[in-house]
């Protein structure tokens, strides 16, 4: 069954077999993805580890808050950027 046709056979039930449906979609969307998280705890992992190291370049947050570009940042409690 493709996706058009599992649209329309969704499209004709009723409105609280398809509040069903979304409610089971919804919830597969929100399982994590242990491959994806293993990516990301892998990567802190090496960034930590190279900021330890001496490895990575840190940029000082006051120099950051005087960049140009600052903007387009977002810093917490300040929202008149």
């Amino acid at each position: 069954m493709d996706t058009k046709s599992i649209i329309d056979s969704a499209l004709d039930l009723t409105p609280a077999e398809r509040l069903l449906i979304i409610e089971a979609l919804s919830k597969s969307l929100s399982e994590p993805n242990l491959e994806i998280d293993k990516f990301w705890k892998d990567e802190v992992e090496r960034r930590y580890t190279s900021y330890l190291e001496g490895k990575s370049k840190t940029i000082p947050y006051s120099e950051i808050t005087q960049s140009p570009f600052r903007k387009h940042l977002f810093f917490k409690n300040d929202f008149s950027t």
